[in-house]
């Protein structure tokens, strides 16, 4: 079997009225409070009104806490709560070097004796901060750690 098997939940609302610059916040919030992913998608609810579709993905032990803060935080009546199942590629991380500092790199494996790689990807907010402390294009630290990476992996 080709990575782990997990139950997940997966909690939806849509928000036709709330006042979109809250939604950076409280995306970074639910981050913070446990949400392994949280993302929006444009809907057009009945009538035809746009809104948005607001997905928390979490493991059922952040279940309380993320809904009370999907319902502090917007102006939700109801929220929909699925449990799916996801596969996910077991992980690792490796330390590169690149002219401005050092970047950890995420990295996904096929199984869980890590010898075959299937994934790699820098931390961007590691390469975020490089750039904004360094003054140099995010896209540049971010190729620079892809390349170290790549050369590290070539050893």
């Amino acid at each position: 079997m080709i990575g782990r098997e997990e139950t997940i939940l997966v909690l939806e609302t849509a928000i036709d009225d709330m006042n979109p610059e809250i939604y950076s916040y409280l995306l970074d919030k639910l981050v913070k409070e446990g949400a392994l992913d949280t993302y929006l998608t444009p809907v057009y609810m009945k009538k035809n009104r746009p809104a948005n579709l607001l997905s928390v993905i979490c493991r059922k032990e952040k279940l309380e806490k993320l809904l009370e803060t999907v319902f502090r935080e917007t102006t939700t009546l109801g929220v929909r709560i699925k449990e799916e199942k996801r596969r996910v590629l077991p992980r690792g991380f490796a330390e590169v070097k690149t002219p401005w500092g050092e970047v950890k790199v995420k990295i996904g494996f096929l199984d869980e004796d890590k010898k075959e790689i299937l994934q790699f990807a820098p931390e961007y907010e590691e390469c975020r901060s490089i750039s904004e402390r360094h003054g140099v294009p995010l896209k540049k630290v971010y190729a620079a750690a892809l390349q170290a990476f790549s050369q590290l992996k070539g050893k």
